[in-house]
């Protein structure tokens, strides 16, 4: 239907009515339909899983795998287990120290994208190489480097007079040892990712402050920090994402002896009390409490990253 008016001489064009569209009893049905690819095996390898996870929390395993339902004995267990409060503390330990690749891949990232610097991808090659290397093989061979009687950790330290330690067989000192291979295993990763919230920032910001007088560590401080907390909130939480669920680390260069046993993380914990004490529901209350710390940690974190993190 058309219709034309007329006003003081000038002609409106016509005015056409904008037919009505129908909706279809289906028309919801397609987005779904569209969503089948993904969301079937997310249910079969994802969901389902998890939810027989916490089902078998509160059961315990027999020998011939009958399954016979306790409660939260589990979880009683657990929580009075100072083995469980000792893997605790060594992860938070081994997390808080992987933390510190954070400001270090800042650092090295800004260094690498200074403007004129030449080799920029060659640098950038080197350090995401032991990204692309396997865990366990990275593992063995710091295992070699720290030995205490020939590796060439030691024997650096004695051309200054300096008595190397056994790194890996001391308490305490262990620990320590597994976290500086965890942060030079995700530095490259994290400098990469650096390198492209870096290259977002607008350069005008750092021309106009070189020429209100700023200097390279003023315009550090006041533009590409403030710019670059959305990258740095990111990395932050798959780092310690990545820290509650270390274990190839500990495994490999710790093995299974007394001092693993002191060193333990949750996950090698999980492992112990899984795969070799057999004691599968045990494990899996472990397995369900890691998950939740992990939940709750990220949940704090993007509650946190409101005060800080600056999106424009």
């Amino acid at each position: 239907m058309t219709t034309t008016t007329a006003s003081r001489g000038r002609v409106v064009a016509p005015v056409t009515a904008r037919p009505v569209r129908r909706t279809r009893k289906y028309d919801g049905v397609w987005p779904w339909i569209f969503l089948v690819p993904i969301l079937v095996p997310l249910a079969i390898f994802f969901i389902w899983p998890l939810l027989r996870t916490f089902y078998y929390s509160f059961t315990t395993w027999g020998f011939f795998g009958d399954v016979s339902w306790t409660g939260v004995d589990n979880y009683v267990r657990l929580f009075s287990d100072p083995d469980f409060a000792l893997a605790l503390g060594n992860t938070a330990i081994y997390t808080a120290i992987v933390m510190l690749n954070v400001p270090i891949a800042v650092y090295l990232a800004a260094l690498i994208n200074r403007p004129g610097l030449r080799f920029k991808g060659l640098y950038r090659t080197l350090y995401f190489l032991p990204v692309v290397t396997m865990p366990v093989a990275v593992a063995i061979v710091w295992r070699m480097l720290y030995s205490g009687d020939f590796g060439l950790i030691n024997a650096f330290l004695g051309l200054f007079g300096i008595p190397g330690p056994y790194w890996l067989s001391t308490p305490g000192l262990s620990l320590v040892a597994v976290a500086i291979v965890g942060i030079w295993l995700s530095l490259g990763f994290n400098i990469i990712v650096f390198s492209a919230g870096l290259s977002s920032i607008p350069p005008d910001l750092y021309e106009a402050a070189s020429i209100d007088g700023a200097s390279p560590g003023r315009q550090f401080r006041s533009i590409t920090l403030p710019l670059l907390t959305p990258t740095i909130f990111f990395i932050s939480v798959l780092t310690l994402i990545g820290g509650f669920q270390v274990f190839d680390l500990i495994f490999v260069m710790l093995g299974t002896g007394p001092n693993a046993a002191r060193s333990q993380t949750l996950v090698y914990f999980f492992y112990n009390e899984g795969f070799l004490q057999n004691d599968k529901g045990y494990a899996t209350a472990i397995g369900v409490v890691i998950i939740v710390m992990i939940a709750v940690l990220t949940a704090i974190q993007f509650r946190l990253q409101k005060k800080w993190v600056h999106y424009e």
